[in-house]
């Protein structure tokens, strides 16, 4: 299958973490949503288990609840950072559209929690990276596939400092782990570009951390 790579490569690198961006007032048909969870269960998972579930939140009230659990685990936090950060730096400007978010999240016209069936029982990283890996895969293709549709999403994870509580509102089971909080909704314009980035020769290595491949 020979692939259009500008087109790939423009999807790739320009499918950006959108905040302020999202178009509250816009309605995300529940089959634009269904199209792009159908592409996201095409990704990779840990020993093909398919252990991923998705749970869609439209309900006002819900989604406010989220909106004050996100903002008690870490809005004062972003909103204190964003008022010392450098309006003019990359850093600045992510932290100020970061709490512009904590302090909209409830407009937004859907939240997408993915789930993986499972809980991490110690801390070990070969446990977290195998759980994480079997659900992280598929949020990205995810949200590639959303912004190939002209939406836009943000993965977050603040709401997580309440998993509990968000289980209890949305009748998550136990044995479930909500893997982050995705905000979607079309976007305002489609014209996003790269992010500045270092150069891959700067952090990549070639057989020892202490040799730079290049």
């Amino acid at each position: 299958m020979d692939f259009d790579l500008e087109q790939t490569d423009a999807l790739l690198s320009t499918t950006r973490a959108v905040r302020k961006r999202l178009d509250f007032d816009r309605e995300v048909p529940d089959d634009v949503l269904l199209e792009c969870l159908q592409l996201a269960v095409q990704a990779p998972t840990g020993s093909n288990r398919q252990s991923w579930r998705w749970m869609v939140i439209r309900d006002a009230e819900k989604k406010e609840a989220l909106a004050e659990m996100y903002r008690a685990a870490g809005g004062a936090y972003l909103a204190a950072a964003a008022a010392e950060a450098d309006d003019g730096s990359q850093t600045g400007r992510v932290l100020d559209s970061a709490n512009f978010l904590a302090q909209n999240l409830g407009q937004v016209p859907v939240m997408v929690i993915p789930l993986i069936i499972g809980r991490l029982e110690d801390n070990s990283t070969a446990n977290a990276a195998g759980l994480m890996g079997s659900i992280m895969p598929a949020v990205w293709s995810f949200q590639l596939a959303l912004r190939s549709r002209g939406l836009g999403s943000c993965l977050t994870t603040l709401h997580l400092g309440k998993e509990q509580e968000a289980a209890e509102l949305l009748g998550v089971p136990d044995h479930m782990t909500q893997a982050g909080l995705l905000p979607v909704a079309y976007t305002k314009g489609t014209d996003f570009k790269p992010a500045a980035r270092e150069p891959v020769e700067k952090i990549t290595y070639l057989d020892t951390y202490k040799n730079p491949i290049r």
